[in-house]
């Protein structure tokens, strides 16, 4: 069976919240640049998705935007990926996300998972095999990427499946 990768993206940097309500918080400028700045080292890391899972929050929806631009123009001849926005990704938690993985089918290689905090930190910290855990994980910045790899089914994640592979936190 061929690897599988996880990556888990916490949105950019968004506007303090104020008057409108949170689902329909904007990216600031400083987020819209991360947002590119996170397409451009998935592009550099060779790991455009398959498959992509968002938040429908505008927040989420803009940095996927963001990315999806950045991959498009730095590996012109990669196929975008399907997208699904969940509504479970914003007014779920680490459930939802296990939930919504395990019935990604198996033939998808690469998933990302466009998502709000603390959901998206519990969730890398969970998916890391006890062997590889160090406790000394921290959770995701905004643009904060996390890269999962499993040689299993994305049927079978469950916390402990996943050995984390990579961090970074994208600044544009």
């Amino acid at each position: 069976m061929s690897a599988r990768t996880l990556v888990l993206l916490r949105h950019a940097k968004a506007e303090t919240p104020g008057e409108l309500p949170d689902y329909e918080r904007r990216l600031t400028t400083v987020g819209e640049s991360d947002a590119d700045a996170a397409g451009a080292w998935l592009a550099d890391e060779r790991l455009p998705p398959d498959l992509v899972l968002c938040s429908p929050a505008t927040r989420t929806r803009q940095t996927w935007q963001g990315v999806s631009i950045a991959l498009a123009q730095a590996l012109p001849d990669t196929r975008a990926p399907e997208v699904r926005y969940e509504k479970g990704l914003y007014d779920g938690g680490r459930t939802e996300v296990f939930d919504l993985l395990r019935r990604v089918p198996d033939e998808v290689r690469t998933v990302l998972v466009v998502g709000h905090n603390p959901t998206m930190s519990d969730v890398s910290v969970l998916l890391i095999p006890d062997a590889q855990y160090d406790g000394n994980e921290v959770g995701l910045k905004t643009s904060g990427l996390a890269v999962h790899r499993t040689e299993d089914s994305w049927s079978s994640v469950s916390p402990g499946s996943m050995r984390l592979v990579e961090r970074h936190t994208a600044r544009g």
